[in-house]
């Protein structure tokens, strides 16, 4: 299978996108070490997991609030076995309210989880995908990075960062045969839109924004990303791709 004898540590890995990217990843022979903290869809995901082979899907429950934790247990992961092959950096957070409202103690939250996480991450893998000559990052920014929505001013900034540093490792890293490369998911209805108080009133605005006249669901994000990871992808690093129906086109 095309990923099989790769490891996928993959964050945020039982929320609404990261479930379908982990059980796509492990239908496709790879070993997906599953970094969430949420014991009830933790325990969705290893109730789909249960029809895999044995050994595809491993839960490793991290809080990404703390940097220091994060940065052993990665290491530790990273150095266990043959390392870790691709790296996608999903888990984020998202509060919402006006500017003004905002303590300096929540910008920093959102930028552990979101940000400074994803560095930790790569950091750990990175000694054995250089070992290894071949490697791959995928972040997972968001659409409200090229503008339109109000509230979010510390998550927008956390996926604008996620943009940026997918560009600074791609062309630092490109010469040891690793891509980095970025998701831009669009709205999808997950767990985030609950921040939402008129829920019908947001899917008419989805889709009034979309060129495709449907939801997005969580496999198209796990199709761009099986892509991604793949020897298929070889030639493509330092890119953003929008998964969005065509709501923003660059």
């Amino acid at each position: 299978m095309e990923f099989s004898g790769k490891t996928i540590l993959l964050t945020g890995a039982a929320g609404g996108l990261g479930t379908e990217v982990a059980i796509a990843f492990a239908e496709h022979g790879g070993r997906v070490l599953a970094v969430d903290i949420d014991d009830a869809k933790i325990a969705a995901l290893l109730q789909r997991a249960a029809a895999l082979p044995s050994g595809r899907i491993r839960v490793e429950r991290i809080d990404l609030l703390q940097p220091d934790l994060v940065r052993s247990r990665m290491t530790a992961l990273a150095t266990d076995g043959d390392g870790i092959d691709i790296v996608i950096n999903n888990a984020a957070i998202y509060p919402s309210k006006a500017f003004e409202a905002y303590t300096l103690e929540e910008w920093d939250a959102v930028h552990r989880v979101n940000v400074i996480s994803a560095v930790a991450n790569v950091q750990a893998a990175l000694p054995g995908m250089r070992r290894k000559a071949w490697g791959r990052i995928i972040n997972v920014s968001s659409i409200t990075f090229f503008g339109g929505w109000a509230n979010l001013a510390p998550y927008v900034t956390s996926k604008g960062s996620l943009v940026a540093l997918t560009r600074a490792w791609a062309r630092e890293f490109g010469a040891d045969g690793i891509t980095a490369n970025c998701i831009a998911p669009g709205a999808f209805p997950t767990d985030a839109e609950k921040i939402h108080p008129d829920p019908e009133g947001y899917t008419r605005f989805v889709l009034d924004h979309q060129s495709i006249k449907r939801r997005g669901a969580p496999r198209d994000i796990a199709e761009a990303m099986l892509f991604l990871a793949s020897d298929r992808a070889g030639f493509i690093t330092g890119q953003t791709l929008s998964v969005d129906g065509g709501w923003v086109m660059q």
